[in-house]
Parts: C-alpha cells; sequence; structure tokens
C-alpha cells in the first residue's frame, strides 16, 4: 500500500483543506466512497449494510425473469451483453443468470466495478465475467440487458445553498479539529434553474454530475445497441429540496463529518432528472414505481411461499426476507424501480 493510501482519508483532507482552503462537499464525497470501497467487502452482518440481493434470492431471481421477458418479446437477440453496475458480491447477478440460463438467455456477463474486494468476491459468484471500470469500455456490438442495484445512491453529489447574498455551493472546512459544512464564497447563480433562484435562503439543492454522465450513457447505449435498463434504488419521483446525504456504519446512521473513508455515504436519487437524460440521449422511458409494488407486480408473494414450502425450516427467514423488500415502512416505498428501453424494444412487466 502507498503512503497516500495508508494515511487515514481525514488527515489527507485535513492537510488539503489547510494549504487549499476549503473542499466542495462533492469533492468529499467522491474520495471518501472511493477509499471506503477500495480497502473492504462493505457487505453482510460483519459489513456496514445489506442490500436487496443479499436479503432474499427472490430479488435477483425476479429481475431474471424480468430480463428473460424483454429479451423474448425482442426475438432473443444474440449475442447479448448482461451489464451490471456495481453488482456488490455478484449475488444479483447469479440469482439472474441462474434463472435466465433455465430459458436459454447465456447473455456475456460484464461487471462495472472498481473494489478490487469486491472483483475477488464477484468472480467467485459469476466466473468469467468481464470486468470494466466504467462503461466507456463495454462492447458496442450487440444489445445490453443492464442492471443497477443500489449504485446511483453512492455517486457523489453537488450541494447549493442559499445564502443572504444569493447561491453558494456546500464546502467542507475544518473547525476545532472537525469536518463541517459552509457556504463557499463563489456564485453559483447561474447553477440553478431559473424556476428555483428565489427559494427561501436556507433552501439547499442537490445535484449529481456523476449520476447524469451515468444515465446519459446508459441512454445512449439504449439507442445505439438495443435493449433494456434496470435502476434500483432509493430516491424521490417528485421535485425536492434539502441534504439527503448521509453515512452508515455497522448498519447504522452515523456523521458523514466523522470519519471519510470510513463509512458509506450516499444521497437520494432525482429519478425525475435522471428519467428526462436518459430520455434525450435517445431511451425509452418505461415508468418509475415503487420496489414492493413492482415486485408484487411480477409475483414476489408467490416465489416466496413457494421457496417456504420446500424449505419449512427457512420459511421465516424467507418470509422475513420478502417482507423487508415490499413492505412500505422498510425497502417497498423508498426504493423506486425504473425501467428503460431501446426505440422498438418491447416494454418490461411491472410499471403499468
Amino acid at each position: 500500500m502507498s503512503e497516500a493510501q495508508d494515511l487515514p482519508l481525514a488527515d489527507k483532507f485535513r492537510r488539503l483543506i489547510e494549504t487549499q482552503g476549503p473542499m466542495s462537499l462533492m469533492e468529499y464525497m467522491g474520495e471518501a466512497n472511493a477509499r471506503y470501497y477500495a480497502t473492504r467487502d462493505p457487505l453482510g452482518a460483519k459489513g456496514d449494510f445489506i442490500t436487496a440481493p443479499e436479503i432474499s434470492q427472490v430479488f435477483g431471481e425476479l429481475i431474471g425473469l424480468w430480463l428473460v421477458d424483454v429479451w423474448i418479446r425482442a426475438d432473443k437477440p444474440d449475442p447479448v451483453h448482461f451489464v451490471e453496475l456495481g453488482p456488490g458480491r455478484g449475488t444479483l447477478a447469479k440469482d439472474a443468470l441462474r434463472v435466465m440460463a433455465r430459458y436459454d438467455l447465456v447473455p456475456q456477463v460484464h461487471f462495472v466495478e472498481g473494489s478490487p474486494t469486491l472483483r475477488e468476491a464477484q468472480e467467485k459468484a459469476v466466473p468469467g465475467a468481464t470486468f470494466h471500470d466504467d462503461l466507456s469500455d463495454i462492447p458496442e456490438n450487440a444489445p445490453i440487458l443492464l442492471v443497477a442495484n443500489e449504485f446511483l445512491d453512492a455517486l457523489p453529489v453537488r450541494q447549493l445553498v442559499r445564502t443572504g447574498e444569493g447561491w453558494r455551493e456546500v464546502m467542507v472546512a475544518v473547525k476545532n479539529e472537525r469536518f463541517a459544512l459552509m457556504a463557499g464564497s463563489e456564485p453559483r447563480d447561474d447553477s440553478v434553474p431559473a424556476s428555483r433562484r428565489n427559494l427561501p435562503k436556507g433552501t439547499v439543492l442537490e445535484m449529481s454530475p456523476a449520476c447524469a454522465a451515468v444515465m446519459g450513457e446508459i441512454g445512449q447505449r439504449l439507442a445505439l445497441q438495443g435493449g433494456t435498463a434496470l435502476i434500483i434504488d432509493y430516491g424521490y419521483t417528485e421535485p425536492r429540496a434539502g441534504s439527503s446525504v448521509q453515512a452508515v456504519r455497522e448498519h447504522s446512521k452515523v456523521d458523514a463529518m466523522e470519519a471519510p473513508g470510513e463509512a458509506d455515504l450516499t444521497a437520494h436519487v432525482d429519478f425525475v432528472l435522471m428519467r428526462h437524460i436518459a430520455a434525450s440521449k435517445g431511451a425509452r422511458w418505461l415508468g418509475t414505481v415503487e420496489q414492493g409494488r413492482w415486485l408484487r407486480r411480477l409475483g414476489v408473494d408467490r416465489r416466496a411461499e413457494a421457496l417456504a414450502q420446500a424449505a419449512p425450516d427457512q420459511k421465516a427467514k424467507v418470509l422475513s426476507g420478502r417482507d423487508r423488500l415490499v413492505d412500505v415502512d422498510q425497502m417497498g416505498e423508498l426504493f423506486k424501480v425504473m425501467g428503460l428501453a431501446a426505440p422498438g424494444w418491447p416494454s418490461g412487466e411491472g410499471f403499468a
């Protein structure tokens, strides 16, 4: 490990702020998450958080069935690429690909993953997958079946705050040896849509250039190559204001300014903007619905009951996992599923 990697990120940030002044929240979040994901497996009971594929195999299975259905109605193109952004331990892909194979859908598998630790787990779960640092070098010779589950929320956000002098970028400074948020000194009014510039003093607006870039590439690839995509994450479907940045460590919320690089930093996804960006590049929007509603429309209850009957000793675990995915007070309402398709490709179930 290099000296720069060995140095706690908090110390690196303090030195940077001391010499160059406050850093943007976007830079803070981006570098903190890059260090965080590069140095650990954050998933599971021994990690910091758990995602839907780790809660229940039904999640990945239903995604696999959804993709199979669209692929069949698109006349079974061959070859086809299965692409997953941020595949975690590869659990979702493993479950989805197992279902796909039953219907003779055996796609080439591509994982967009930057963490060496997680790549090792993904290779064990899905041997033969091809790894990529980003979407740019995914092959362009065939349609894509793309899934991004809890990927966009970890991309850095830019925050702007309305002050008495106008809009300013939210920055991270050091006060009393601790990191603290403050308004920057440079005007940023031109970065705020004219319709929102007169919001009350103290209003915070979030935007994610990284999310926008990813969604633009997905939309463009769908338009050029054909295919379909599922974007699954927590976020909102109506314009909103306020900070949504949070940090999670050992399955509990912690101070996002406390230990950069040691906790998972996330922000809510603006599904309204993501939809418009993908559409502007030529993709067709299929809909955005709550995760619980989407899974129920796809038959999550029937599948969970079948698994419970097949393994009675696991019934409580299977049904509690199902409940966690669909209940409104757990993941069912906060998490959204957005579907996209190439022009001329069929719509998928669950969005009507």
